[in-house]
C-alpha cells in the first residue's frame, strides 16, 4: 500500500506539471473568461460604458446618485449587478437605450430620490432597439404618467423577473386634441410596462403592483379627479351629451400595469405568467398573434382587453380576482378600420378588424369586490366579468369569430366574505356573467362551449349564447 499511495501522488503531481506548461502556453487559458469590467474604475456608470463599447459592465451593490440619464449607445453593451441607481432629476430617465442591439440589464434597481419619486420620464427608456433583454430589474417609485419601463419600436425583446412597484401619480388626462373626446380631466394615470410597435415581445415572470395610488372615494373627492379641467370648442364624438353637460367622466383611472400597443406593427408577443395587483387596467392589448397565459390579475377595474385591431389573441389558463368593470373584455376601437384602397399618394390599406380569438380556461372570481367597485354605481349597464363589446365608432368592423371555452366565472360572494369581522355572505355584484353588446357593429360568430357561469342577477348572459 505505502508504495502504491507513493506512486499516485508522484502520477497527480506529473499531471499538475503538464497542466500548469498546457496553460503557460495558452491552452485552456485561452478560454477563460475576460477579466469583470466594474463601474468603480471609472468616474462613473456613463464613462464606464463609453470607455467598454460593447461591454458588459459590473455595477457593485451600493448607491450611485445620478442627474442625468445614463445613455447605452453601443451594441451588446449592458449593466449588471446589485446596484441602487437613484435619479435626484426628475425629468431625466435614469436608463435611456437607443438604436443598439443585444443590450442587457439585470439586477439593477432604478428608483428616484426622496422627494422627487413624481417623474415625467420613465425609469428605463428603450426606443428603436432590438434583442433588449431586461431581467430582475427593480423600478421602485417612479410616478409618472408614462410608463416606468417604456419600450418604443423595439423588435425580439424581452422583460423577465422585473418588480415595479409604485408607478402611479396624479395627473391631467388632456384629449383636447382628439375629435373623438375634446375635454381634458384630473385623473390618476400611469403604466407599469409600455411597450408599442414591439414584434416578437415577451413578458414574462414579472411583478407589477401599485401600493400607494388606490381609487378611494377620499382620493377622488380631495383632488376633484374626473371633473373637466379644459373643453374645446365642440364636444368629441365618444362623449355623451350628458357627461358633456356634467363636466366630469368616470374613467379618471388611468393607466396599465402593462399595455402592449402599435396596432398593425406588434405581432408575435407573449404575456405570460406575471402578477398585477391594484392597476387601473391590468393587461390592455393592442396588438396581433398575441398569447395571454398563467398571469394573475388581482384588484383591477379591468383585468384584460384587447381591442382597436387586436387579432388572434390567445387567453387562457389565467386568473382575473376582484375585478370590478369586466376582468375580460374584447371590443374594436377607434384604431379598427376595414380595407382602405388607394388614394392618389395614398398606398391601399389591409383591414385591421378584431377577432379570431381563443378564451380558454380562465378562472374569474370575487368579481365587484375590488377598490373601484363604486365608481360606476351597482347598475353599470355593461358590468359583467366578460364582455364582448360593439364598436366605438358606427363605422367599426365588429368583432367576429371568438370561441370561449372551459372558462369559470364564479360567484364567491354566495360563500361568504370577510365584513363586520366576520363571513356573510354578499349578493351579486354583476348584471350577467357574460355581455353581448347589440346593433349593427355588435359582436358575431362567438361560440361558448364547456363553460361554468354562475348567474349574475339577470341571468347567464343578456343574450343567447351559441354553443
Amino acid at each position: 500500500m505505502p508504495a502504491a499511495s507513493t506512486t499516485c501522488r508522484q502520477w497527480f503531481f506529473r499531471l499538475g506539471l503538464v497542466a500548469a506548461s498546457w496553460f503557460a502556453v495558452g491552452g485552456l487559458a485561452d478560454e477563460l473568461p475576460p477579466a469583470q469590467i466594474a463601474v468603480t474604475a471609472y468616474p462613473s456608470i456613463q464613462t464606464a460604458l463609453e470607455a467598454n463599447p460593447g461591454r458588459m459592465i459590473f455595477v457593485p451593490d451600493r448607491e450611485y446618485p445620478l442627474t442625468n440619464a445614463i445613455v447605452i449607445r453601443h451594441s451588446g453593451s449592458g449593466l449588471y449587478g446589485f446596484g441602487r441607481l437613484v435619479q435626484a432629476n426628475s425629468n431625466a430617465a435614469i436608463i435611456e437605450i437607443t438604436g443598439a442591439a443585444g443590450v442587457r440589464i439585470r439586477d439593477l434597481t432604478l428608483t428616484r430620490a426622496p422627494g422627487n419619486e413624481a417623474a415625467g420620464k420613465p425609469a428605463l427608456d428603450a426606443r428603436g432597439c432590438t434583442s433588449l433583454s431586461l431581467a430582475n430589474v427593480r423600478v421602485i417609485e417612479n410616478r409618472a404618467p408614462t410608463s416606468a419601463i417604456s419600450l418604443r419600436q423595439c423588435r425580439d425583446a424581452e422583460i423577465t423577473g422585473c418588480v415595479i412597484e409604485n408607478y402611479s401619480t396624479l395627473g391631467v388626462d388632456d384629449r383636447t386634441a382628439s375629435p373623438h373626446y375634446g375635454c381634458a380631466f384630473n385623473c390618476i394615470d400611469g403604466t407599469g410596462i409600455g411597450a408599442s410597435a414591439c414584434p416578437g415581445l415577451l413578458i414574462q415572470g414579472n411583478r407589477v403592483i401599485e401600493r400607494r395610488m388606490r381609487p378611494t372615494p377620499e382620493l377622488k373627492e380631495h383632488f376633484k379627479l374626473g371633473q373637466f379641467v379644459k373643453r374645446a370648442a365642440q364636444k368629441g364624438s365618444l362623449v355623451s351629451q350628458r357627461t358633456w353637460d356634467a363636466g366630469y367622466v368616470n374613467n379618471w383611472h388611468q393607466g396599465s400595469a402593462i399595455v402592449v400597443t402599435g396596432p398593425e406593427e406588434s405581432r408575435g408577443v407573449r404575456v405570460l405568467d406575471n402578477h398585477i395587483e391594484n392597476a387601473a387596467q391590468g393587461i390592455d392589448l393592442h396588438a396581433d398573434d398575441v398569447i395571454v397565459s398563467g398571469n394573475i390579475v388581482v384588484n383591477s377595474f379591468m383585468g384584460l382587453r384587447a381591442m382597436h385591431g387586436s387579432r388572434h389573441v390567445l387567453i387562457a389558463d389565467n386568473q382575473f380576482i376582484r375585478n370590478d368593470l369586466w376582468a375580460i373584455g374584447l371590443m374594436p376601437g377607434t384604431g379598427s378600420h376595414g380595407a382602405i384602397a388607394a388614394t392618389q399618394g395614398t398606398p391601399a390599406q389591409p383591414a385591421n378588424t378584431d377577432g379570431g380569438h381563443l378564451v380558454a380556461n380562465n378562472i374569474i372570481s370575487d368579481f365587484g369586490h375590488g377598490d373601484s367597485r363604486w365608481i360606476w354605481g351597482k347598475d353599470g349597464f355593461t358590468r359583467a366579468p366578460i364582455l364582448f363589446d360593439r364598436g366605438q365608432e358606427p363605422d367599426d368592423p365588429p368583432l367576429r369569430d371568438v370561441l370561449v371555452t372551459g372558462n369559470l366565472v364564479f360567484d364567491s360572494g354566495r360563500d361568504g366574505v370577510a365584513a363586520a369581522g366576520f363571513p356573510q355572505p354578499q349578493p351579486l355584484r354583476y348584471r350577467t356573467a357574460v355581455y353581448l353588446a347589440d346593433g349593427t357593429n355588435g359582436p358575431r360568430g362567438l361560440i361558448f362551449d364547456g363553460n361554468l357561469f354562475h348567474s349574475g342577477r339577470e341571468g347567464i348572459s343578456n343574450r343567447k349564447l351559441e354553443p
